[in-house]
């Protein structure tokens, strides 16, 4: 029995993709039950109790929920400590504070693994209202081998004198693979052999719990992340995290705040059981959305299209990138991930210049949280090599269902031929 209209077609390729799926789901649930074991006893270990799931007001002194919750995310990621605010607007936010954190002028922040997302361009490389390079910051870049792949040897040649060294876990707008723990362990064993005092960044947003390891595992710094992906367990409704060495992470916190004050401060208000019930949802929340994001690979490569990974790669993040071809076919199947989506189904959406991006993106995202990418999204900047960039999925029926939708819509406007 099936709810929706969906061509008969559509759903015989539904059914082979999910038997395609079947290995890789196993290990998708093994790793799932290994990082919920993991948050749960971050949990237990630190005694959090009901109180800690209450708010402040003010000034925020003596928090031991939002307190308490540091130490439960430094704890799960394997790190001395952790800086998690609902103060944090968005990913950005905390990878600019964190970036405004460490770096003073004159220093050099080298980017090893190309250029960073879109929009965090701006906060480095911007010639207006406080940029780094407006404090003297200076800027380099190494990019990626065709393969995409980080060119350890011009890292050795080039980062003996860079202050930070960033790491883009995952792929942005590109078809590149996005990096694994063990990858970035390569990286940063290639930095520290010509610098060993460099810090090393990573940039962790859609990463977190799809392995068995974070990147502090490998030797980072830092690792920074937004609670709207994966860390909030679809139960954050906003929010960020800076986590790793216990200095850098003060230094972080003096910019969020203000020196000498830091992480003293700061009223949680009613955010704290969101947190945390994020937090210990977002192994298995994670799990589902890999899963989407595996069953989608496997349904559009069977459909004859090109996708990035390929179904039964080794997944390090929850995106999955499908090239389609064409902006109609991109504005179709966004068109049919919002028909399928729990809230604002009933939306149509349309490109349009979205700040911080160089051409017009379109996005789907029917949320419970606005902006939400570890639910069901999509988006795709109407560019060459016109490919959807697919991320979320709360629970996989639901995932799978979206998907099924978007390649329906896909259908009956002429732009899927089975």
């Amino acid at each position: 029995m099936s709810f929706f209209e969906i061509d008969s077609r559509i759903l015989e390729v539904a059914e082979k993709a999910e038997k395609m799926c079947e290995k890789r789901f196993r290990e998708i649930e093994r790793i799932g039950e290994y990082n919920g074991q993991k948050v749960l006893y971050s949990f237990i270990s630190n005694n959090v109790s009901e109180m800690h799931l209450k708010g402040t007001t003010g000034y925020g002194y003596n928090d031991d929920g939002r307190d308490k919750l540091d130490k439960v995310y430094a704890d799960a990621f394997g790190c001395e400590d952790a800086l998690v605010r609902h103060s944090f607007v968005n990913g950005t936010h905390a990878l600019s504070t964190a970036l405004f954190g460490v770096l003073r002028p004159g220093d050099t922040l080298l980017c090893v693994t190309g250029a960073p997302y879109d929009t965090l361009t701006e906060v480095i490389t911007g010639e207006y209202g406080g940029s780094l390079k407006e404090f003297g910051v200076k800027y380099e870049k190494i990019d990626l081998l065709p393969d995409g792949n980080a060119d350890i040897e011009e890292i050795k040649k080039r980062a003996g004198d860079c202050k930070v060294a960033y790491i883009q876990r995952s792929r942005g707008y590109s078809l590149r693979e996005s990096f694994s723990v063990d990858k970035i362990g390569e990286i940063i064993k290639a930095v520290k052999e010509v610098n060993d005092k460099a810090i090393i960044m990573v940039d962790n947003c859609y990463g977190e719990f799809v392995e068995e390891r974070e990147p502090t595992a490998v030797g980072a710094d830092l690792i920074i992340g937004s609670l709207i992906k994966n860390p909030g367990g679809a139960i954050a409704k906003t929010g960020g995290y800076i986590a790793g060495r216990r200095d850098l992470v003060e230094l972080c916190s003096y910019r969020l705040t203000t020196v000498g004050i830091g992480k003293e401060v700061g009223c949680s208000l009613d955010e704290n059981r969101e947190m945390y019930l994020g937090f210990f949802l977002a192994p298995q929340t994670v799990e589902a959305a890999v899963k989407t994001s595996v069953f989608a690979c496997a349904f559009y490569s069977l459909l004859g299209y090109e996708v990035f990974p390929s179904y039964d790669a080794h997944r390090t993040d929850i995106i999955a990138a499908l090239k389609l071809g064409n902006e109609e076919a991109l504005c179709a199947f966004c068109r049919g991930i919002q028909n399928g989506s729990p809230v604002d189904s009933m939306a149509t959406p349309e490109p349009w210049e979205m700040p911080g991006y160089d051409s017009k993106v379109i996005m789907a995202a029917g949320a419970f949280t606005m902006g939400a990418s570890i639910e069901l999204s999509a988006d795709a900047p109407l560019r060459e090599p016109y490919a959807v960039w697919l991320q979320g999925g709360i629970t996989y029926p639901s995932g799978k269902m979206g998907i099924m939708l978007a390649a329906e819509a896909m259908l009956k406007s002429g732009q899927l031929k089975i």
